[in-house]
């Protein structure tokens, strides 16, 4: 029996819908070749925090939609989980991961073939729920930006990649597209096939754009003050791989003569060089504030937030957003 993260026992409403569409998500998968279709459950069984959906579902629940538009709207916010998902296997195969979310990898445990194909399939599945969900010309558009958006947010992210140069606003423009952009769409597109309020509706592209900057800005942060236990996946890959996130970047912002001597040796950095990389950025204080900055991003959402009409969804909707400034995983 599919399951929803723990975090989600405390938000029934949602978590009853969550599982809607984590079960609709396996029926969708359903294959003759049962290797692929049983990595997928795997995955979803893993049991991710499933925060894309969850927007999507808060939003639509502010609206106005009929009883007759339920299983669009659960179809549309599965769409955005299956979306995700499928990012989260292509950057395995790029970055050569071995662990997610506690578990090994798609690439890692079955290869590289299965998780290009699995990927591929739920890429084909997030296209299929879409259809089921709307025949707008407008949302299906607003969905193939979006992906486009993901893509150049990582070919940005690459572009950079031992630029010890990097500058906050390359890594803004980045992160706008790689993580920023799926949380966006899935405010929006709820807002819009919920029926909000216009209000509303335009509220909430800015609303999911700030929470996605902010929990990638935590995430990056974490990578940096975390083990790999406590997050279910090895850390300080990232700089291993020449990818400089908001933490060191600040650092080479305040004394790159400092952080020069380490990042030049690229991929040898061994670990004591990333022991005394981490080091330095407390010794600069960057961690601090590199929470700082996300801290104002999560604010600026969460007065967003506390001004949308009352209802009993906006305060589900105002406390997640709260729990992302102080996640530790």
């Amino acid at each position: 029996m599919v399951k929803t993260h723990p975090m989600w026992n405390n938000f029934p409403s949602i978590q009853r819908l969550l599982l809607e569409c984590l079960e609709l998500i396996i029926e969708k998968t359903t294959i003759e070749n049962k290797e692929i279709e049983q990595t997928v459950i795997n995955m979803i069984e893993s049991q991710g925090k499933l925060l894309r959906p969850a927007y999507f579902l808060l939003f639509s629940q502010l609206g106005n939609a009929t009883q007759e538009a339920h299983k669009k709207i659960i179809a549309a916010a599965a769409s955005t989980e299956v979306l995700h998902l499928a990012t989260l296997i292509h950057d395995d195969i790029i970055d050569e991961s071995s662990m997610r979310r506690g578990s090994e990898t798609v690439q890692s445990k079955h290869g590289k073939d299965v998780a290009v194909y699995t990927g591929d399939l739920l890429i084909s599945v997030y296209f299929d729920l879409l259809a089921d969900a709307t025949d707008s010309v407008d949302i299906i558009k607003l969905n193939t930006q979006s992906m486009k958006r993901v893509l150049m947010g990582e070919i940005n992210q690459m572009t950079n990649v031992y630029n010890t140069d990097i500058t906050y606003t390359d890594y803004l423009k980045s992160i706008k597209g790689k993580t920023a952009q799926l949380f966006e769409l899935s405010c929006y597109e709820g807002a819009y096939l919920g029926q909000c309020d216009p209000e509303i509706i335009e509220k909430s592209r800015s609303i999911g754009q700030n929470i996605g900057i902010a929990f990638q800005m935590l995430d990056d942060i974490l990578d940096y003050t975390q083990t790999p236990e406590s997050l279910s996946k090895p850390v300080l890959n990232d700089v291993k791989q020449g990818i400089y996130t908001l933490p060191l970047i600040l650092g080479l912002e305040a004394n790159k003569e400092a952080f020069l001597p380490l990042l030049n040796k690229g991929e040898d950095l061994t670990d004591s060089d990333l022991a005394a990389l981490v080091s330095l950025l407390h010794e600069n204080h960057c961690i601090e504030r590199a929470r700082a900055i996300a801290q104002t991003y999560i604010e600026t959402a969460l007065t967003s937030i506390d001004k949308l009409p009352s209802h009993p969804e906006k305060d589900v909707l105002y406390s997640l957003t709260k729990t992302l400034l102080t996640r530790d995983y």
